[in-house]
């Protein structure tokens, strides 16, 4: 019955008010590639005064994600210590065995408790943060690890989480007929499921048809 109650998919709620101003978390999950040029389009127009603070999540090796979220910010024109960027382990490699998979998975999974609550500063020394008020994500497969882990959260009901860590899913606006393996696995999960073409509005029950987004 807990895990009914916390499935925002049968259990839907509504983000807390907030004044504006207050200091608001927001947690950006970034791919390889097509899936960090989606998101930094995607949030091409951020207002920073909502947002106050901004943590990255990128997987490891990925360090062309991480120039361009600097770059990102830079372009925002964001101050020092209003953005982080916080490295876990891949939840799969490229041509990676499946057999081995739920390791690394699992791996991904730990990192991702980690960064929820903590962000990375230079010379890897970390810094304690509230939870995130709102995780974005649109399709990596370390989305389904990070989303896997605001759940858990919220099922132990841990101190801190109430009211927050609402989620956020974009499907790629390269999927056209049909749903990645992530936006399948994540559908029923996530506060909200954002599609980028019509004809998916109608799949998995949930999602919601805004237009194109990038």
């Amino acid at each position: 019955l807990r895990i009914l109650y916390i499935l925002p998919s049968t259990h839907p709620t509504r983000p807390l008010p907030r004044k504006r101003g207050t200091p608001t978390r927001l947690l950006i999950v970034l791919g390889s590639g097509g899936h960090t040029a989606e998101m930094l389009l995607l949030l091409r127009k951020l207002d920073i005064s909502l947002y106050t603070t901004r943590s990255y999540i990128i997987s490891e090796g990925d360090d062309f994600s991480a120039r361009r979220a600097i770059e990102f910010e830079a372009q925002l024109g964001s101050v020092e210590d209003t953005f982080d960027i916080s490295t876990v382990p891949r939840a799969r490699k490229i041509h990676q065995p499946l057999l081995t998979t739920p390791i690394s998975a699992l791996r991904c999974l730990l990192g991702c408790f980690l960064v929820l609550g903590y962000a990375s500063r230079g010379g890897g020394e970390v810094r304690p943060l509230k939870y995130p008020d709102l995780v974005l994500t649109n399709g990596p497969g370390t989305a389904v690890c990070i989303i896997l882990a605001c759940l858990a959260l919220r099922f132990f009901g841990v101190r801190g989480t109430k009211g927050t860590m609402r989620t956020v899913y974009v499907e790629s606006w390269a999927r056209v007929k049909g749903l990645s393996l992530s936006g399948k696995l994540l559908v029923r999960l996530v506060d909200r499921f954002l599609v980028q073409w019509e004809g998916l509005q109608a799949i998995g029950g949930r999602s919601e048809f805004l237009g194109v987004l990038v």
